[in-house]
């Protein structure tokens, strides 16, 4: 399978609360959302865009006209998290990331669930993860 930026579907079955995220450049962070995950714009005007899943929402980018990084271990937000259905939509992702070379912080096994994490243009901490099934038996 050939994945290129911009036909990467994100699976319409990921899950994640709406985050609202503050970023330096609009226009870049869409342009990372998109085509490195798969997001697509839903609503957008001059300084903020509505992301997702086709008929649902899961990101709002806002562009703040006087935004300034934060220095590294500050407070605020260390990531938020996208819910994949199965482990095979993970690799699916993780396939496509190293197909259009994005940078990967790195990946976890912690037992219940499998996880890789990345950062955005801004530096905003994201997880990818599917959970494993609950185990059957008492």
């Amino acid at each position: 399978m050939n994945h290129t930026a911009g036909n990467f579907p994100l699976s319409p079955d990921a899950h994640t609360g709406m985050v609202t995220l503050a970023v330096s450049s609009l226009d870049h962070s869409i342009a990372y959302y998109e085509q490195q995950l798969g997001f697509h714009v839903l609503e957008q005007n001059a300084n903020s865009a509505l992301l997702g899943i086709p008929g649902t929402a899961l990101l709002a980018l806002v562009q703040p006209e006087q935004v300034q990084p934060l220095p590294r271990f500050s407070t605020g937000l260390y990531h938020f998290a996208i819910l994949l259905p199965s482990r095979a939509d993970l690799a699916y992702v993780i396939h496509h990331l190293a197909q259009v070379r994005t940078p990967i912080d790195g990946m976890a096994d912690h037992l219940v669930s499998e996880a890789l994490y990345l950062s955005d243009p801004d530096g905003n901490g994201i997880e990818i993860y599917r959970d494993r099934p609950a185990p059957s038996g008492p």
